[in-house]
């Protein structure tokens, strides 16, 4: 089912994002946020972008079931064409031209984490959030790229605290680590989303799009220069044999069920 996209004021539109029930990011989902960012360029070209989540999930990040197995298969070549595919996605996201306001309805983890960091403003729900950047201590190395998003969109002192140690924050820590700006009442989400992502009227757009990209400079050339990191490093630390092994380990844990694919030997 396609990504649902409602003008929820003249000049905002809400996209729902709904590939399956916590948003595990894979294949379609990517497919969905790319078909629904042509819509908006197409259809709704004239409005600024609330992101939002359904249920208990914002995103629950990358799914393992997916990738684990293509990690496993330790093809460097099929995991850099994945990551190509991925990098666009998130890059795609980080630099749209117009406001673009998370609308955080529930937790965020990794991958998800980062959708929602891509965003040039973030609201959450208030409650019993989770939120955490936990790659690392499941065996995946952070793509270099996406460091400079993280660092950009919170600084670097909180970008090492989340990356490096993946800790699970609830939201009073992502609060105070800038991953949130604002927290409402569930009711009041997409209120206080649409009213933040209306502030800038669109006649102000081409400013609005030419001070963004001026602020996302330096940051666009550090991902520039980090895009040779990845290219020469990140997929064999993806098929390392222990990253295999930390993956099989975290599955087993959140899973609660044995992996179906071969180990490396």
């Amino acid at each position: 089912m396609p990504w649902t996209i409602e003008r929820r004021h003249p000049h905002v539109a809400v996209v729902t994002m709904n590939t399956n029930k916590v948003n595990a990011q894979n294949p379609a989902f990517f497919a969905d946020l790319h078909a629904a960012f042509d819509r908006l360029e197409a259809e709704f070209a004239d409005c600024a972008v609330v992101l939002t989540g359904s249920g208990a999930a914002f995103s629950a990040g990358l799914d393992f079931d997916h990738h684990f197995p293509l990690f496993a298969r330790r093809s460097l070549k099929e995991i850099d064409a994945w990551f190509d595919a991925y990098r666009a996605t998130n890059l795609r996201l980080f630099t749209y031209p117009k406001p673009t306001v998370a609308a955080i309805n529930g937790h965020a983890y990794a991958g998800g984490l980062i959708t929602a960091l891509d965003c040039d403003h973030r609201i959450a729900v208030e409650g019993p959030l989770q939120f955490s950047l936990n790659e690392v201590p499941i065996g995946i190395p952070m793509p270099a790229v996406y460091c400079e998003i993280i660092k950009h969109a919170i600084g670097p002192r909180a970008a090492f605290e989340l990356t490096l140690f993946g800790q699970i924050h609830d939201l009073s820590a992502a609060t105070r680590l800038g991953i949130v700006q604002r927290t409402v009442a569930p009711d009041k989400l997409l209120d206080a989303a649409v009213a933040w992502a209306a502030l800038v009227p669109p006649d102000c757009c081409t400013a609005y799009a030419f001070s963004k990209r001026a602020l996302q400079a330096a940051a666009m050339a550090a991902i520039d220069q980090a895009a040779r990191l990845d290219r020469d490093w990140l997929s064999r630390g993806m098929s390392d044999p222990g990253s295999i092994q930390a993956q099989a380990r975290r599955y087993r844990e959140l899973k609660g069920r044995e992996i179906t694919w071969p180990q490396p030997v």
